[in-house]
């Protein structure tokens, strides 16, 4: 009786379909600085750029405009080697309520991260989760903000060539702003920095916010960048030439910001 019971049991479990997979155009990590420096306000302000951004007319465009008219989008903040968090999980956007949701978990999620700036660390646990989710889509893309090079963890060049050879792009947020953690490094070094060793893959680019102020705006243009690229293609393996010829905007003051500049 045993036996038969297994048996009804195990055609009743074969007969039940396998959970489909979700499919979007972008699967889309944010994976954000959340390290020793960047204080509380700049983290708050950080969380309210992206979350206004997603819930932005012009990324609702851009998501529409795809395939699929949906995007995947999770949310990473990051610090030193041991320290990386996810801080909205994978989220389905496709509509002004799934954006809001997205938007609202992110603001009033608490504080996770600690230490400093391993770029590389966050760099492979986004690609983590990328790798074992239940997505399918045309893109997979990893979107690092940050306002210091890498300092701890393996070589990001090792890590950044890894995701590429998988078919991931690996765009960049710097944040360049008076009192950013770049040590020994200026402006444009950093930024070449980025360029050079972080950013990798099809139509790879790096987006300089210069100063908090500009958080949102550069965040907005380049997730629209990011949703709406045509970028696509198999798995193709990093090389040193296409690294520095990475792509960089530099998203400049507005006119009615250019006073502020001691605003923080």
């Amino acid at each position: 009786m045993a036996k038969l019971w297994f048996a009804a049991l195990a055609v009743v479990l074969m007969a039940v379909p396998a959970a489909a997979q979700e499919v979007v155009d972008v699967e889309l990590v944010l994976a954000a600085d959340g390290s020793g420096s960047i204080d509380d306000d700049e983290l708050r302000l950080q969380r309210q750029g992206y979350a206004e951004a997603v819930m932005s007319a012009e990324v609702q465009n851009a998501i529409a405009s795809g395939i699929h008219g949906r995007v995947a989008i999770a949310y990473v903040e990051w610090g030193g080697p041991a320290s990386q968090h996810t801080i909205v999980d994978w989220t389905i956007v496709e509509d002004a309520a799934s954006a809001e949701r997205f938007g609202s978990a992110l603001v009033a999620a608490p504080r996770a991260a600690y230490g400093y700036n391993s770029i590389s660390a966050a760099i492979d646990y986004s690609v983590h989760k990328i790798e074992t989710n239940d997505i399918q889509s045309l893109r997979r893309v990893i979107d690092v903000s940050g306002d210091g090079p890498n300092i701890g963890g393996r070589p990001v060049t090792a890590a950044r060539d890894e995701a590429v050879a998988r078919g991931i792009v690996i765009n960049a947020l710097l944040i360049d702003r008076p009192g950013g953690m770049s040590l020994a490094m200026d402006g444009p070094s950093l930024k070449r920095h980025y360029e050079r060793d972080v950013t990798g893959g099809p139509g790879a680019f790096v987006v300089v916010a210069d100063g908090t102020t500009t958080f949102a705006d550069a965040v907005r243009r380049k997730m629209i960048l990011e949703i709406a690229s045509d970028e696509a293609g198999p798995p193709t393996r990093h090389s040193a030439t296409e690294a520095r010829n990475a792509k960089s905007l530099t998203l400049l003051r507005s006119p009615a910001n250019s006073g502020r500049r001691g605003d923080h």
